[in-house]
């Protein structure tokens, strides 16, 4: 598992040999093999961060029932409404790439539920605060891509698995695990307030 990097250095768990790795789902980033460790419930967070948002609110509730009751794997591409602008979903299918050919982005107004229905992507989180703006914040869509920090943190999602993310994490998704992969992913938004 790649706990982080700090000046393009990654810190990893584990390494075995590809053979056990294939056996077990383990699984490769940069050509290590490392661990997949499955059904870990946890947050990773800032004690400030905890205590400005409740991640059980009506708000949030509406959006995993969306996850919980819907064929996902059926629905059509594109928005679907589930408490008007307070909580809505994305439904894409794209194929991962390599992290160098993606950028970070951030949103201000809505929470991004990640949700990998098939397939699976690494990734990578960063604070947006101090992280350099490539473009102005567009308000409308609520999104702006950003440069490469100093230091991230990478997050393995498979299927059934989903990360929240906040307006003050910057995040670069779509990343290949071990080589590129098709997705199908929803991505519920969730306001902020």
């Amino acid at each position: 598992l790649v706990l982080g990097c700090k000046g393009g250095k990654e810190v990893v768990v584990c390494c075995a040999p590809v053979s056990r790795c294939l056996k077990s789902r383990l699984w490769v980033h940069n050509g290590r093999q490392c661990i997949r460790l499955k059904g870990l419930s946890m947050l990773a967070a800032t004690l400030g961060y905890v205590d400005r948002y409740d991640f059980q609110n009506e708000r949030f509730q509406k959006a995993y029932a969306f996850l919980r009751q819907n064929d996902l794997s059926a629905l059509p591409l594109g928005k679907h409404e589930v408490a008007g602008d307070e909580v809505f979903a994305n439904v894409q299918e794209y194929d991962t790439v390599p992290a160098a050919q993606k950028h970070y982005e951030a949103h201000r107004r809505y929470f991004d539920i990640q949700y990998i229905v098939s397939g699976e992507e690494a990734i990578a989180v960063t604070p947006v605060e101090g992280v350099k703006a490539l473009q102005e914040f567009d308000e409308a869509s609520d999104f702006c891509l950003y440069d490469e920090p100093k230091a991230c943190s990478w997050v393995p999602l498979h299927a059934g698995e989903l990360m929240i993310l906040g307006p003050e994490e910057a995040h670069k998704p779509g990343c290949a695990l071990a080589g590129p992969e098709h997705v199908r992913k929803v991505v519920v938004k969730v306001a902020v307030s």
